[in-house]
Formats: C-alpha cells, structure tokens, sequence
C-alpha cells in the first residue's frame, strides 16, 4: 500500500467519527508557528482540538516572510491574538548549509531560487531572533504576546526562551 493510499484509508475511518465543521476563526486566538518536522505531534504536547489554533510549520519553524504572511492573515482576518513559535532539538536545520544548498539546486534546476533556507547552530539563539522577527513585523497588530519554545523531541517537554 502507498503513503497515500494509507492516508485515503485512514481518511474513510476518520470522517465515519468526525464531529463537523469548526468555526473558521481558531477557538483560542493563537497562531503556532513550528517547524515541518514529523516527530512533532503539537495536538498531542499542547493539548490542541481541531479548531483550537493556527499552526504554521516549515523548515526550522522560522518565521520567514512566507510565514509572517500567513501570520498577517492570521492575524488581521482570523482574529488571533497571542503567537507561539516552538523550535526542537535534533532539528535538521541545525548545521544546515545554505549556501550549499542554493548552488546545488541552481547546478540541477538552471536557476537560484529567489528563497533562502537559513540553518543555525545554537537553537536557543535562534529562538531568539524568531521571536525578535515576529515582535518587530509591523505587518502584524498584535506582537506583544509572542513566546518561544523549545520541544524536546526525546521527551515531547517544551521548555519557554526567554
């Protein structure tokens, strides 16, 4: 069975216990920005319902513009007010070679592309400067409440930067 013949079959089990449509503004206000990693099962950690928050995941969970875009929507049309951003250990951006990675893909594709994939070596520090991103958009009416975390893929604890 394919990855995605499991996902339509795990789907027709799914929607025979699906409780209907949520509202389309997130019940708690929050948008989580995180990365893409598939070890991080957020509903699980943060006690998260279908409907509860906005999660925004990407390589790193970095607030790139691509995700400050969709944190101005978020914002602006869906009526979040607080921001989580949680990066992890034994993240694969960790060490991560940008530079590297741009010329290879121009060497295969023919051209550069216009985005980055920014790596870092110390995830406290990056933490740091996402959440200083997000606390310094001014696309966004609501940077204030913004906090960091770090989600320990061993133990699935989060664990507040300051």
């Amino acid at each position: 069975m394919s990855a995605i013949d499991h996902l339509l079959h795990a789907n027709k089990t799914y929607t025979a216990s699906f409780p209907g449509p949520r509202p389309r503004r997130p019940r708690l206000r929050l948008a989580v920005i995180t990365c893409m990693d598939s070890r991080l099962d957020l509903f699980g950690a943060l006690g998260l319902e279908v409907g509860d928050a906005h999660l925004i995941r990407n390589a790193g969970g970095l607030p790139t513009e691509d995700a400050l875009r969709s944190l101005a929507l978020s914002q602006r049309y869906l009526g979040t007010r607080e921001v989580v951003i949680i990066h992890h250990t034994d993240c694969g951006m960790e060490g991560f070679d940008d530079a590297a990675f741009r010329t290879e893909l121009a060497a295969e594709a023919g051209d550069e592309p216009r985005w980055d994939v920014p790596g870092f070596t110390d995830v406290h520090a990056a933490m740091r400067r996402s959440i200083a991103t997000v606390r310094a958009c001014t696309w966004l009416p609501y940077r204030e409440d913004v906090r960091g975390f770090i989600f320990d893929i061993a133990t699935a604890r989060i664990d507040e930067v300051d």
